[in-house]
């Protein structure tokens, strides 16, 4: 094996190509925590869609983050299987990252009532981010070795928690003191200049990944790359069955992952349906930051002592009960009662949110062929970006149905349930699989 110095051990106990890794999903959280799941949907709710109902900008809301998630489920497969050729990931990773950061630089220049507009460019930075997630996800092979993906996946999700939180401690900071912050209300304009902070931030933590990250698996190079990468696409989905494992697994991750994203994205719009100010919101999404960075990492420890498999089991457990406090929250007519139940809620959701993740995305990382990565971590994106489509979705329009967005809280539950019994039917695995012919490793 060829060591150079991004594969050396440093004193923190990390390669640079480990860190640089996890440096990213610092980089990264900062557009889920600030623009997906705490600014955007309110932006969105206050002042982009201002004059709509509620449940129609909710369910709005949930449609942009559906097609946000269609987009790329139609692209990963494809694009997964060129980014496995000598040097096309780190090509892919970078595209789509500057696609994310260009539109995520233009939510400033929202206005009141552009709610159209608003959504289009939240969609586009949204497959920005997402895109970039993909072959982020498929580096994870080639930074560390299967008996240590547990570990830097679950630092990779906690530290991108903690890091997420010092630009929204200083956009939220910016907020409240504008002379228009109130409990209910957002000033726009500081709002805007918090959607620059977040790009800066993004930016500043993509570059140690760029400079030291190298792709170390990958396919043999061919003379027609596209048709090949067609050929060997083609060629995965006839030969299933010799990845049984690893499919069987995405469909359990298919259900499960959608109720776990349902809840990420929709949790704000909902706290505004149930009255909920925004102060409140915002310190709920911070508690539920905080909570996430030492349970992500007692995730990695107690997944090496149990199996990952097990702990995928706990998360799910945890989410169930979680989704049936939602359901019941507003039947709690006492409004102290009331906000500490939407504590509790916050409470679970930080302790098995990053957990589920990152051992997801390792446990998956060790039932595929490492020279595929970005074709499989394809595959993994098109189930989890469906995932994504069909729970927001689901509770968009069961709310819209019913005039309340309890009972599209409750339509995912069964998510749940299915995702759990279709993962005690995949078997655990060790290690890699067998390489393929046309594999090439830099080992």
């Amino acid at each position: 094996m060829v060591i150079d110095s991004r594969d050396k051990m440093t004193r923190f106990g990390f390669t640079r190509q480990e860190i640089s890794w996890i440096l990213y999903d610092v980089g990264n959280s900062a557009f889920v925590l600030v623009i997906m799941t705490t600014l955007m949907p309110i932006f969105f709710k206050e002042i982009a869609a201002s004059q709509m109902p509620e449940a129609t900008s909710t369910a709005y809301w949930g449609f942009a983050n559906s097609g946000a998630a269609l987009i790329l489920a139609l692209l990963a497969p494809v694009l997964g299987t060129f980014a496995d050729y000598q040097g096309k990931k780190i090509r892919f990773f970078t595209t789509f990252l500057v696609i994310g950061l260009f539109f995520n630089l233009l939510l400033p220049f929202i206005g009141a009532g552009d709610w159209l507009l608003c959504l289009l460019f939240y969609i586009s930075a949204r497959v920005g981010w997402s895109g970039a997630n993909l072959f982020y996800d498929a580096f994870i092979v080639d930074v560390t070795t299967p008996d240590r993906m547990d570990r830097i996946s679950a630092h990779g999700y906690a530290w991108g928690y903690i890091g997420g939180v010092i630009p929204f401690v200083v956009v939220i900071g910016l907020i409240m003191s504008a002379p228009a912050a109130s409990s209910n209300g957002l000033p726009a304009d500081a709002t805007r200049i918090g959607f620059l902070i977040v790009a800066a931030w993004w930016l500043i933590f993509s570059i140690p990944i760029i400079r030291n990250v190298r792709q170390r698996h990958f396919i043999a190079p061919v003379d027609h790359p596209v048709s090949a990468g067609l050929r060997r696409l083609w060629r995965t989905f006839k030969n299933i069955r010799a990845h049984k494992q690893s499919f069987l697994f995405l469909i359990a991750y298919f259900f499960y992952i959608d109720g776990v994203d349902t809840i990420i994205v929709m949790s704000a719009a909902y706290g505004r349906d149930l009255g909920f100010g925004i102060g409140q919101l915002i310190g709920v999404i911070l508690f539920i930051q905080i909570i996430a960075f030492p349970f992500a990492l007692l995730y990695g420890r107690l997944a090496f002592r149990f199996s990952p498999k097990a702990m995928l089991l706990a998360g799910i457990a945890v989410y169930f009960v979680i989704t049936l406090l939602a359901f019941f929250l507003p039947d709690i007519a006492d409004q102290q009662n009331r906000v500490m139940v939407f504590w509790l809620i916050a409470f679970l959701v930080g302790s098995s949110m990053g957990g589920i993740q990152a051992i997801s995305r390792s446990f998956f990382a060790r039932l595929i062929p490492p020279e595929c990565s970005a074709e499989f971590f394809g595959f993994y994106n098109v189930f989890g970006k469906f995932a994504a489509i069909t729970g927001p979705f689901l509770m968009g329009f069961v709310g819209m149905l019913t005039g309340h967005s309890r009972w599209g809280v409750l339509s995912i539950l069964l998510l749940f349930v299915v995702g759990a019994l279709l993962l005690m039917k995949v078997d655990a695995p060790d290690g890699f699989p067998a390489p393929s012919p046309d594999r090439i490793s830099q080992d």
